[in-house]
Protein backbone atom coordinates (compact mmCIF):
# COMPACT_ATOMS: atom_id res chain seq x y z
CA UNK A 1 0.00 0.00 0.00
CA UNK A 2 1.58 3.43 -1.12
CA UNK A 3 1.53 6.08 1.47
CA UNK A 4 0.70 9.62 0.45
CA UNK A 5 3.68 11.94 1.48
CA UNK A 6 2.70 14.52 3.41
CA UNK A 7 2.38 18.02 2.34
CA UNK A 8 4.97 20.59 2.24
CA UNK A 9 3.80 23.12 5.00
CA UNK A 10 4.34 26.46 4.26
CA UNK A 11 4.65 29.85 6.11
CA UNK A 12 3.42 33.01 4.78
CA UNK A 13 5.18 36.69 6.56
CA UNK A 14 3.95 40.06 5.21
CA UNK A 15 1.95 42.43 6.83
CA UNK A 16 -0.72 43.07 3.73
CA UNK A 17 -3.42 40.45 4.46
CA UNK A 18 -4.83 40.69 0.57
CA UNK A 19 -1.56 39.36 -0.05
CA UNK A 20 -1.46 36.85 2.19
CA UNK A 21 -4.94 35.60 1.50
CA UNK A 22 -4.43 35.48 -2.68
CA UNK A 23 -0.87 33.56 -1.59
CA UNK A 24 -2.95 31.66 0.60
CA UNK A 25 -5.54 30.26 -1.92
CA UNK A 26 -2.87 29.59 -4.63
CA UNK A 27 -1.31 27.31 -2.15
CA UNK A 28 -3.78 25.71 -0.48
CA UNK A 29 -5.30 24.85 -3.64
CA UNK A 30 -2.49 21.94 -4.45
CA UNK A 31 -2.82 18.41 -2.77
CA UNK A 32 1.26 19.02 -2.06
CA UNK A 33 1.43 21.94 -0.13
CA UNK A 34 -0.46 23.70 2.54
CA UNK A 35 -0.59 26.91 4.04
CA UNK A 36 0.40 26.23 8.66
CA UNK A 37 0.97 29.34 9.16
CA UNK A 38 0.17 33.37 8.85
CA UNK A 39 2.36 36.31 10.05
CA UNK A 40 1.97 39.92 9.49
CA UNK A 41 5.27 41.12 10.87
CA UNK A 42 8.61 39.65 11.49
CA UNK A 43 8.15 39.68 15.27
CA UNK A 44 4.99 37.52 15.16
CA UNK A 45 6.48 35.09 12.38
CA UNK A 46 9.73 34.63 14.49
CA UNK A 47 7.24 33.26 17.73
CA UNK A 48 5.03 31.26 15.57
CA UNK A 49 8.11 29.40 13.65
CA UNK A 50 9.47 28.58 17.18
CA UNK A 51 6.52 26.14 17.81
CA UNK A 52 5.58 25.14 14.49
CA UNK A 53 7.56 22.66 11.90
CA UNK A 54 7.60 24.92 8.42
CA UNK A 55 9.55 23.81 5.20
CA UNK A 56 9.22 27.05 3.06
CA UNK A 57 8.45 30.53 4.39
CA UNK A 58 7.52 33.39 2.29
CA UNK A 59 8.97 36.57 3.38
CA UNK A 60 8.41 39.93 2.87
CA UNK A 61 11.38 42.35 3.18
CA UNK A 62 9.39 45.45 3.99
CA UNK A 63 7.35 45.11 7.26
CA UNK A 64 7.01 47.23 11.01
CA UNK A 65 8.18 46.20 14.36
CA UNK A 66 11.03 43.92 12.59
CA UNK A 67 11.56 43.32 8.97
CA UNK A 68 12.24 40.32 6.32
CA UNK A 69 15.90 40.21 6.72
CA UNK A 70 16.13 40.38 10.59
CA UNK A 71 13.15 37.69 10.85
CA UNK A 72 14.84 35.35 8.18
CA UNK A 73 18.31 35.75 10.52
CA UNK A 74 16.16 34.78 13.71
CA UNK A 75 14.40 32.16 12.53
CA UNK A 76 17.22 30.38 10.88
CA UNK A 77 19.29 30.67 13.88
CA UNK A 78 16.30 29.31 16.33
CA UNK A 79 15.99 26.45 13.75
CA UNK A 80 18.13 23.05 14.10
CA UNK A 81 19.65 22.78 11.12
CA UNK A 82 18.57 19.72 10.45
CA UNK A 83 14.95 21.41 10.08
CA UNK A 84 15.63 25.19 9.08
CA UNK A 85 13.04 25.91 6.73
CA UNK A 86 13.95 27.28 3.20
CA UNK A 87 13.07 30.76 2.65
CA UNK A 88 11.52 32.94 -0.05
CA UNK A 89 11.94 36.76 -0.04
CA UNK A 90 8.97 38.53 -1.72
CA UNK A 91 10.45 41.49 -3.19
CA UNK A 92 9.34 44.41 -5.74
CA UNK A 93 12.77 43.66 -7.88
CA UNK A 94 13.71 47.47 -8.46
CA UNK A 95 12.43 48.98 -5.57
CA UNK A 96 14.12 46.21 -3.00
CA UNK A 97 17.74 47.21 -2.15
CA UNK A 98 17.90 44.52 0.75
CA UNK A 99 17.15 41.27 -1.34
CA UNK A 100 21.05 40.52 -1.40
CA UNK A 101 20.98 41.29 2.50
CA UNK A 102 17.99 38.47 3.23
CA UNK A 103 19.63 35.79 1.13
CA UNK A 104 23.25 36.54 2.86
CA UNK A 105 20.65 36.16 5.92
CA UNK A 106 20.16 32.23 4.92
CA UNK A 107 17.29 33.01 2.60
CA UNK A 108 17.55 30.81 -0.45
CA UNK A 109 16.62 33.00 -3.09
CA UNK A 110 13.68 35.68 -3.83
CA UNK A 111 10.38 35.98 -5.83
CA UNK A 112 9.03 38.83 -7.42
CA UNK A 113 5.51 39.69 -6.17
CA UNK A 114 3.66 39.96 -8.79
CA UNK A 115 4.56 36.81 -9.97
CA UNK A 116 2.10 34.16 -11.48
CA UNK A 117 0.20 31.12 -9.67
CA UNK A 118 2.14 28.53 -11.41
CA UNK A 119 6.02 30.56 -10.90
CA UNK A 120 4.95 30.52 -6.48
CA UNK A 121 3.87 27.07 -6.43
CA UNK A 122 7.46 26.33 -8.83
CA UNK A 123 9.26 28.20 -6.63
CA UNK A 124 8.22 26.45 -3.25
CA UNK A 125 9.10 23.07 -4.84
CA UNK A 126 12.17 24.09 -6.01
CA UNK A 127 14.19 25.44 -2.53
CA UNK A 128 12.95 22.62 -1.03
CA UNK A 129 14.61 20.54 -3.23
CA UNK A 130 17.38 22.44 -2.29
CA UNK A 131 17.99 24.34 -5.63
CA UNK A 132 17.89 28.32 -6.31
CA UNK A 133 14.72 29.39 -6.49
CA UNK A 134 14.88 31.31 -9.51
CA UNK A 135 16.85 30.97 -13.03
CA UNK A 136 20.31 31.92 -12.32
CA UNK A 137 20.70 34.43 -15.42
CA UNK A 138 17.59 36.49 -13.25
CA UNK A 139 20.03 36.32 -10.16
CA UNK A 140 22.84 37.79 -12.16
CA UNK A 141 21.03 40.63 -13.76
CA UNK A 142 19.97 41.28 -9.75
CA UNK A 143 23.07 41.09 -8.55
CA UNK A 144 24.59 43.78 -11.00
CA UNK A 145 21.92 46.52 -9.37
CA UNK A 146 22.49 45.60 -6.14
CA UNK A 147 25.83 44.53 -5.20
CA UNK A 148 29.05 46.54 -5.33
CA UNK A 149 31.91 44.27 -6.77
CA UNK A 150 35.17 45.29 -4.34
CA UNK A 151 38.15 46.64 -5.90
CA UNK A 152 40.93 43.71 -6.45
CA UNK A 153 42.78 45.17 -3.79
CA UNK A 154 40.05 44.39 -1.14
CA UNK A 155 38.83 41.00 -2.34
CA UNK A 156 39.34 38.21 0.22
CA UNK A 157 39.13 35.52 -2.52
CA UNK A 158 41.22 32.37 0.24
CA UNK A 159 37.69 31.17 -0.03
CA UNK A 160 38.41 30.06 -3.25
CA UNK A 161 41.70 28.46 -2.44
CA UNK A 162 40.27 25.04 -1.43
CA UNK A 163 39.03 24.90 -5.06
CA UNK A 164 40.31 22.95 -8.08
CA UNK A 165 41.09 24.77 -11.68
CA UNK A 166 37.57 23.13 -13.13
CA UNK A 167 35.39 23.90 -9.65
CA UNK A 168 36.40 27.29 -10.17
CA UNK A 169 35.39 27.05 -14.11
CA UNK A 170 32.21 25.92 -12.54
CA UNK A 171 31.74 28.55 -9.85
CA UNK A 172 32.56 31.35 -12.92
CA UNK A 173 29.92 29.86 -15.18
CA UNK A 174 27.26 29.88 -12.51
CA UNK A 175 28.62 33.46 -11.35
CA UNK A 176 27.63 34.30 -14.83
CA UNK A 177 23.93 32.63 -15.22
CA UNK A 178 24.31 29.45 -16.63
CA UNK A 179 22.40 26.76 -15.89
CA UNK A 180 24.29 23.28 -15.70
CA UNK A 181 22.91 22.59 -19.02
CA UNK A 182 24.64 25.59 -20.22
CA UNK A 183 27.77 24.57 -17.93
CA UNK A 184 27.51 21.14 -19.81
CA UNK A 185 27.76 22.82 -22.50
CA UNK A 186 30.44 24.98 -22.22
CA UNK A 187 33.09 22.61 -20.39
CA UNK A 188 32.14 19.55 -23.01
CA UNK A 189 30.78 17.30 -20.01
CA UNK A 190 27.99 15.18 -18.83
CA UNK A 191 25.33 17.07 -16.77
CA UNK A 192 25.79 14.45 -13.93
CA UNK A 193 29.56 15.33 -13.92
CA UNK A 194 28.43 18.80 -13.42
CA UNK A 195 26.08 18.61 -10.64
CA UNK A 196 28.81 16.59 -8.64
CA UNK A 197 30.90 19.62 -9.46
CA UNK A 198 28.28 22.04 -8.28
CA UNK A 199 27.49 20.28 -5.07
CA UNK A 200 31.29 20.20 -4.13
CA UNK A 201 31.27 23.83 -5.13
CA UNK A 202 28.84 24.34 -2.50
CA UNK A 203 30.39 22.40 0.16
CA UNK A 204 34.25 24.25 -0.10
CA UNK A 205 32.61 27.25 -0.01
CA UNK A 206 29.89 26.84 2.83
CA UNK A 207 27.68 28.39 0.30
CA UNK A 208 24.19 27.51 1.17
CA UNK A 209 22.91 27.11 -2.45
CA UNK A 210 23.29 28.82 -6.25
CA UNK A 211 22.17 32.31 -5.21
CA UNK A 212 24.87 32.25 -2.77
CA UNK A 213 27.36 30.99 -5.11
CA UNK A 214 26.58 33.76 -7.29
CA UNK A 215 27.18 36.33 -4.82
CA UNK A 216 30.24 34.58 -4.19
CA UNK A 217 31.32 34.76 -7.62
CA UNK A 218 30.79 38.47 -7.74
CA UNK A 219 32.01 39.16 -4.06
CA UNK A 220 35.48 37.37 -5.06
CA UNK A 221 35.64 38.78 -8.63
CA UNK A 222 35.38 36.39 -10.80
CA UNK A 223 32.44 37.30 -12.29
CA UNK A 224 32.03 41.25 -12.68
CA UNK A 225 28.32 43.77 -13.64
CA UNK A 226 28.09 43.44 -17.56
CA UNK A 227 30.43 40.44 -17.43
Amino acid sequence: MTTTPAPLRIALVDDQPLVRTGFAMVIDSQDDLEVAVQASDGIEAVDLLRSHRIDVVLMDVRMPRMDGIEATTQILANAPADRAPKVIVLTTFDLDEYVVAAIRAGASGFLLKDAQPEELLAAIRTVHRGDAVIAPSATRRLLEKVVATPEPETRDRSVLDALTERELEVLTLIGKGCSNQEICEQLFVAEATVKTHVGRVLAKTGARDRVQAVILAFETGLVTPGS
